[in-house]
């Protein structure tokens, strides 16, 4: 508890006063543009919030979703990761090959993840094409998906927000159970891939595509 006293309100001096002015600067204008990509975009960066039914993959999985993605996107290629922001941190952080000749964003509703800029798409499933004008229909060769409940009516909502943006390839990241919706509605396979998370989960998850995937599927 603080002391509302007045009297024993402590004096700072000037350069602990311009130090603190300049902390608050940093923390309201994002990381220091001198930082290595890496540093910026650090998994660790954003932790996982569980009541926003966040769970972040392994190092492992994210990386080899990333490199799947840079791989099917092409050189040029763009790339929306929704709901799936260990992906796109991995794509940003320069550790997968061609990563460099591609772009991408991420949809997400934790506004945390406004530090990214532009790259950050505001993103509530319950609207699913409650998008803004930026976001042109039909513009990533690849969609890469997680919705953040494993449910139909999460699934069936997110599934037409990825009718929208993508030109064609899915790749979608959820339980098992939902194989046979993610077949009806978006015409997806399940691959042999096995997806892990930092922490535990009870439900088993997949990887899902509508294209052949040689890193996914070998």
């Amino acid at each position: 508890m603080i002391d509302s006293d007045d009297d024993d309100v402590p004096a700072l001096s000037a350069h602990t006063l311009a130090a603190l002015q300049e902390f608050y600067n940093e923390t309201r204008t994002g990381p220091d543009q001198s930082e290595t990509p890496s540093d910026q975009f650090a998994v660790g960066a954003v932790e996982e919030d569980w009541r926003m039914s966040q769970f972040w993959y392994s190092d492992e999985t994210a990386t080899q979703l990333a490199e799947e993605a840079v791989r099917e996107a092409g050189d040029g290629g763009r790339i929306a990761c929704v709901s799936a922001p260990s992906v796109y941190q991995k794509l940003k952080q320069g550790v997968v090959d061609g990563s460099d000749r591609v772009s991408a964003v991420v949809l997400e509703y934790d506004r945390r993840f406004a530090a990214y800029g532009d790259d950050f798409v505001f993103y509530d499933y319950g609207e699913p094409l409650s998008l803004p004008a930026s976001v042109a229909p039909q513009s990533f060769d690849v969609v890469l998906a997680d919705p953040p409940y494993l449910s139909e009516e999460c699934l069936s909502k997110v599934a037409k927000t990825i009718k929208y943006l993508s030109k064609g390839k899915v790749l979608l990241c959820t339980g098992a159970i939902m194989e046979n919706l993610a077949k009806e509605l978006l015409d997806l396979k399940m691959c042999s891939f096995l997806p892990k998370h930092n922490r535990n989960l009870s439900n088993e998850f997949r990887c899902f595509v509508n294209y052949p995937s040689r890193l996914l599927s070998g």
